[in-house]
């Protein structure tokens, strides 16, 4: 007899490798808990697309860097949208899953971000500073990230013909992480050590550091979706954003204990389940 329990196809990669982290921890943790609720088959994300038929929704997790597997990702997406396919995140996303440009519009409408520019044209419109941090438009886990000094960073930028972003480097007190479930705040995790970004400890957000991170929740507009909001204290106290993660955002659930664990599954099905009850973007037939 055929099951009446939603079925869901999780994209994953266990074997991707990430420095200080292990992400099939964390994957192989929260589809063992999801499976209370749901039929769940894991995929890699090179088979996503021809898998998305037998499924009721997609959730999309620790599937590594899309520049990965870009044709696979794309024909995913395509895929997705041509059968209106309920997909978490959904794929709406206007920041790292549309690449790094989001945080040049955010510093032209003048958010609390690092500055961004992203060409030599525009390094006249960044702070001075005595080094600056270059990087891909389309990069991620740090891939492709150099620390140039103040007297190479035009030629830096020139031979990158257009692919790079430019900031000035801020020598941060620590960085925070603020961890979303659709609109819902769940709990934020700080590096009390630069120098160790993901030696993270449980941080108690005041009411404008959350202020601060709703701004980009906000701005982005995703309705179902795990966001991370990344964030550095500044020298002056103020927080800037270093990256708001709306594709795959690592959630660090390791460093929670049992009960904090056990809230964010319980925020995490209830959101599967108002995904699956939400009326679909497109279907197959009239």
């Amino acid at each position: 007899m055929p099951s009446a329990r939603p079925r869901l196809l999780y994209v994953t990669d266990l074997s991707y490798e990430a420095r200080g982290r292990r992400y099939c921890d964390e994957d192989i943790l929260l589809t063992a808990r999801l499976r209370e609720d749901f039929d769940l088959a894991l995929c890699h994300p090179g088979q996503a697309a021809a898998l998305l038929d037998g499924f009721d929704a997609v959730v999309v997790r620790n599937s590594g860097p899309v520049l990965g597997h870009r044709d696979a990702y794309d024909a995913f997406r395509e895929r997705a949208a041509e059968r209106g396919t309920r997909v978490y995140n959904q794929l709406t996303g206007r920041a790292d899953m549309a690449g790094k440009q989001y945080l040049i519009d955010l510093t032209e409408a003048g958010y609390p971000v690092i500055p961004t520019v992203g060409g030599a044209a525009d390094l006249h419109r960044l702070p001075p500073a005595d080094e600056y941090v270059v990087k891909p438009r389309l990069g991620a886990d740090s891939t492709g990230l150099r620390t140039v000094a103040a007297e190479r960073v035009h030629e830096a930028v020139r031979a990158g013909a257009g692919d790079l972003l430019v900031q000035p480097r801020v020598h941060f007190a620590h960085e925070i992480s603020f961890y979303f479930v659709d609109h819902d705040f769940q709990y934020a995790l700080y590096a009390p050590r630069p120098d160790r970004r993901w030696e993270l400890v449980p941080y108690d957000a005041t009411p404008s550091d959350l202020a601060f991170a709703r701004r980009f929740i906000e701005w982005n507009g995703i309705e179902h979706g795990i966001q991370r909001v990344d964030a550095c204290r500044a020298p002056g106290g103020e927080l800037l954003l270093v990256e708001l993660e709306d594709l795959n955002p690592y959630l660090s659930l390791d460093a929670l204990d049992e009960a904090g664990r056990s809230a964010f599954v319980t925020a995490l099905r209830a959101a599967l389940w108002r995904l699956l009850a939400a009326r679909p973007a497109r279907t197959d037939s009239p």
